[in-house]
């Protein structure tokens, strides 16, 4: 890629109105603070040809109509190299930032510190962090966008150290530059690409769709809340389909329903069938559904679920096994159709920071009813450490922005295998039970479909977890169970009913939750 845009040009793809801040005023000694000759005129030719005093331009801007402090890299001035002036606008512009409430998105495109300047030039990237540190604190969210090329502190510190990391398609971007690389070393691996695939970047966006882009992750980043996500709705799909052509049973002995009712169980007993006789669109067990006449999200209580009516109770598995049948059936909804069921849109945070990413585990923010929700979905696979790191990733964030959080439980369980082993499986999951105890945003769980043990109840949100009506949670899968208690395979069906891990099970003993107004 040759993205080689000036500072101002690359300015002028994402906001038309940049507003530049005063640049502090610094004296300078002759040829640098380490008098390296020629340092002076090095810096009267770039700013001849660039028509830039320092290698990076601070200001605001609208950005698809949310005011932003931007930060853009002039490579052309010195290769975009960080310097003590550099420092100075880049403190003065957090500074700003803190002080009048905006997130900060650098647009950066540098080679690293500047040479001329030495050790003083380095310890720029402390005064950097420090800013950034200052304005995390805050509760201010930064995006950077990564142009080509992004590396050495200017990637350690702006880029990497950003929230969200956005990158140019092809944009060089790496610790090392390119002289400095092991002669041998890949230069694939030093591309926006391979960044995205190590889970370093978040998304490659292409210029055109750049500003679009940067300004939903901006209306959804500064969308705090202090109300939580509403419980979802399973996405309705057709019940004739389902039911097409299934043998019938009798109607099965009442049970205690989640909003005190009786419920009756009327559901196949194949089990290539279980699941499927649900109502179209059904309701979590004690969630609610919307009022015509009340908005869903205009109630002053915090808590999920207000402003609605009793939904009628969904049928419930009639046994343990019924329940990990059903929710083992590939028939059922899965992680991303509740998100699009959910969302007008929503945009994809990606990766661990620590070297991965997991496909099943789907995390990001969107819009729901009006405001920014944040969300970690589990698809239904053995979830990797890298899922877990990610996912506690976006809860902390989501909890420092002030932002509420949902997560959907499914997995079968925390992915076992020596190479988990390796990446840090127990740590990872630890992260997660950490963010959700500590957070101080409100989390709302919904169990979509299988709860395996503790890989998935690390997802799950103590006193407001929910549960459709094809799901389980169990501690242990029951083959498992059984196998441990050496059992034989034809009595994983008791076993099951033992460990009381249908819907229905997991209310009484206060697992989930059967009413959605506040006691």
């Amino acid at each position: 890629m040759a993205d080689r845009l000036s500072a101002r040009e690359f300015l002028a793809l994402v906001t038309a109105d940049f507003t530049e801040l005063p640049a502090p005023a610094r004296e300078s000694t002759p040829d640098g603070p380490l008098g390296w000759q020629g340092y002076d005129a090095a810096r009267a030719r770039a700013a001849e040809r660039t028509g830039e005093d320092e290698s990076v331009v601070c200001g605001t801007g609208q950005v698809e109509g949310t005011r932003a402090v931007l930060l853009a890299f002039e490579f052309g001035y010195l290769g975009g190299s960080l310097g003590v002036r550099t420092g100075d606008r880049l403190e003065a512009a957090y500074t700003y930032a803190r002080a009048h409430r905006l997130p900060v998105v650098p647009l950066v495109a540098t080679g690293g510190s500047r040479m001329q300047e030495g050790m003083l030039a380095l310890t720029q990237l402390q005064r950097v962090a420090r800013q950034s540190a200052l304005t995390r604190e805050a509760g201010l969210p930064q995006i950077a966008v990564l142009r080509d090329p992004t590396t050495g502190g200017g990637w350690a510190t702006l880029g990497a150290g950003a929230d969200i990391v956005l990158a140019l398609p092809g944009a060089q971007i790496g610790f090392a530059g390119s002289r400095v690389r092991p002669p041998d070393a890949d230069p694939r691996a030093y591309t926006a690409e391979a960044q995205v695939a190590a889970g370093a970047v978040d998304a490659v966006v292409r210029p055109e769709e750049l500003r679009e882009t940067l300004g939903r992750w901006l209306r959804l980043l500064t969308g705090s809340s202090t109300r939580a996500a509403p419980v979802p709705r399973t996405p309705g799909h057709s019940v004739a389909h389902d039911t097409a052509g299934l043998p019938t049973t009798d109607a099965a002995p009442e049970a205690s329903g989640c909003d005190g009712t009786a419920a009756r169980h009327d559901v196949p007993a194949a089990a290539d069938d279980a699941g499927e006789a649900h109502d179209p669109g059904a309701p979590a067990l004690g969630s609610t559904t919307p009022r015509p006449d009340i908005p869903a999200d205009t109630s002053a209580d915090e808590d999920a679920g207000e402003a609605h009516d009793p939904a009628p109770t969904p049928h419930l598995p009639r046994t343990g096994w019924e329940a990990v049948q059903r929710a083992r059936s590939p028939r059922r909804p899965r992680a991303d159709r509740y998100l699009d069921d959910y969302f007008t849109h929503r945009v994809t945070v990606s990766g661990d920071r620590c070297g991965g990413t997991d496909p099943g585990m789907l995390c990001g923010f969107g819009e729901h009813a009006g405001r920014t929700v944040a969300y970690a979905a589990q698809t239904g696979t053995a979830t990797r450490p890298a899922g877990y790191r990610t996912a506690a990733r976006l809860i902390r964030l989501a909890d420092r922005l002030g932002i509420p959080v949902l997560t959907l439980v499914d997995t079968p369980g925390a992915a076992n295998d020596a190479e988990a082993e390796r990446q840090g499986a127990g740590a990872a999951i630890a992260e997660v039970f950490g963010a959700v105890a500590s957070a101080r945003t409100p989390v709302t769980t919904l169990l979509i479909g299988e709860g395996g043990s503790g890989g998935a109840l690390a997802l799950a949100a103590p006193g407001n977890t929910w549960a459709t009506p094809n799901s389980y949670f169990s501690v242990i899968a029951p083959e498992s169970a059984a196998a441990i208690l050496k059992r034989p395979p034809e009595e994983t069906e008791a076993t099951a009913d033992q460990l009381r891990i249908r819907p229905q099970d997991l209310m009484e003993l206060g697992v989930v939750r059967a009413d959605s107004r506040r006691s």
